[in-house]
């Protein structure tokens, strides 16, 4: 054993060695101690020991196929083989798709994400969960508190825009952000920055239970599809501007929360220009299956989510778990101890919030697959191939409804992973996302479009964004 020892011992001091050296002239002398232990056994002292110049050239293909498996495995991982291109458009041939397409050259040009990893969704989906951006601004907002009917307070970020417009009218961006985000990350920090330089008024709904410094004031927190809090402050704009017009925006759970909201009341519609959704999965029970199978780590990135959850939910223990009128139970509490995915805490606490029987009608009555068909301003539905979070069988709803529907453009990125869409040159990303660019650029045309319209179609809006097609689930 000691010799086998002092073999790998031998092999290892060959791979450090300077630089230059000759594998056929290089030895090794060891001096010996007599009555040593460990690795090297008693020698005589001056021995020395001399490897056949064989070995090391053995150990050269030793070195190039560990160097080859690993360039390998980077190679598949950072997916460097794929080809950029263009977002897969589904869309009508109808004129504001056509002038949409015109005005937005970013949606028919090639997605260059970073050259060395910009190719694999799950580095970009981890570094937007872990950075957000890069150089994230930090914009100036006010704070507002909202009191709903059931005792809860919900809140938003207001800000107000540092240039004028491109059509010199009043535009505010209403924002929903994604599970358990608020006004405070990089990412949400980033777009709104950008929409303040362009002229855009931004409020930011900060989902409850959210932000760790604001305690719930009462039993319930945020849930997958719940739009109340999203209401309450369109509705606080709509009164406090009522000359702005709105573009809606809503990332991953929040393109759910927003594309329900619009559909499940007409009048949610009014004085809304358009709305674009990024990374959305659309139907949470068709979600659920996925969410536990292992391709693309999904499993995994499950855990994750569900673990920060748990940080949230924990974090307003008291109110949820101690007050009278909580629906919450002891028994609840430790389900949610032992919870390792998102369905197990949906079944056991977040459906019970609105008082759902079943996690499956939990799922029916919040996603936005039964109500995303109601939706008459022109819609933007963003995902990407890549996203590991997004299964590519929630893809077909947002394609048929594209294909349905005039007013739909669905934009399908071969990269980006869940809500990363990096630009840059090789290592480093850009402060600015092709994501943030494609909204800005869409929203600006759908903007000019209004702008140019006829005044009797300027009259009735929504009669120009009637269809009456694509009735019933996509």
């Amino acid at each position: 054993m000691d010799v086998i020892r002092e073999d790998i011992f031998d092999c290892v001091l060959w791979l450090l060695r300077p630089p230059g050296g000759s594998d056929q002239d290089f030895h090794w002398q060891y001096k010996r101690r007599q009555g040593s232990s460990g690795i090297m056994s008693s020698h005589n002292e001056g021995d020395s020991y001399t490897m056949a110049p064989e070995m090391p050239a053995m150990f050269d293909g030793m070195k190039l196929a560990a160097v080859a498996t690993v360039l390998y495995v980077i190679v598949r991982y950072l997916n460097l083989k794929s080809p950029t291109a263009p977002p897969d458009i589904t869309f009508q041939d109808t004129p504001l798709n056509l002038y949409i397409l015109k005005s937005c050259p970013i949606l028919t040009k090639d997605y260059i994400p970073p050259l060395l990893w910009g190719k694999s969704g799950h580095f970009q989906t981890a570094l937007y969960g872990k950075m957000g951006r890069v150089g994230s601004p930090h914009p100036n907002g006010l704070r507002k508190y909202l009191p709903m009917q059931d005792g809860a307070t919900a809140t938003f970020d207001l800000f107000e825009p540092l240039s004028d417009h491109i059509t010199g009218d009043d535009i505010t961006m209403v924002i929903c952000p994604g599970i358990g985000n608020h006004s405070e990350k990089h990412y949400i920090r980033t777009f709104v920055g950008y929409s303040q330089s362009q002229g855009y008024r931004c409020a930011v709904l900060n989902h409850l239970g959210a932000l760790p410094n604001i305690e719930l004031t009462s039993p319930r927190m945020f849930t997958y599809g719940c739009t109340w809090e999203f209401a309450a402050m369109l509705g606080y704009m709509k009164k406090a501007f009522p000359q702005t017009q709105f573009i809606v925006v809503g990332f991953s759970l929040g393109g759910n929360i927003v594309c329900k909201f619009l559909g499940e009341n007409r009048t949610n519609q009014e004085r809304v220009l358009c709305c674009v959704s990024v990374c959305q999965g659309y139907s949470a029970l068709r979600a659920q299956d996925t969410f536990l199978q292992w391709d693309q780590c999904r499993r995994l990135y499950n855990f994750l989510m569900a673990d920060n959850m748990k940080k949230i939910i924990l974090s307003h223990r008291g109110s949820l778990f101690g007050m009278n009128s909580s629906k919450m139970k002891d028994a609840d509490l430790s389900h949610l101890y032992t919870a390792t995915s998102l369905m197990q805490i949906d079944d056991n606490i977040m459906r019970k919030f609105h008082g759902h029987d079943s996690l499956k009608d939990y799922y029916e009555k919040e996603s936005c697959v039964h109500y995303i068909h109601n939706v008459n301003v022109p819609l933007l539905l963003v995902n990407s191939s890549d996203d590991p979070l997004v299964h590519q069988s929630l893809l077909t709803i947002p394609r048929a409804l594209a294909e349905k529907k005039s007013n739909v453009i669905f934009a399908l990125t071969l990269h980006g992973g869940h809500l990363g869409f990096f630009e840059g040159a090789a290592l480093f990303p850009q402060p600015l996302t092709w994501m943030d660019k494609v909204i800005m650029s869409y929203a600006n045309a759908i903007c000019q479009w209004e702008r140019k319209r006829p005044a009797c179609q300027a009259s009735c809006p929504a009669a120009t964004h009637q269809d009456t097609e694509g009735k019933g689930e996509a």
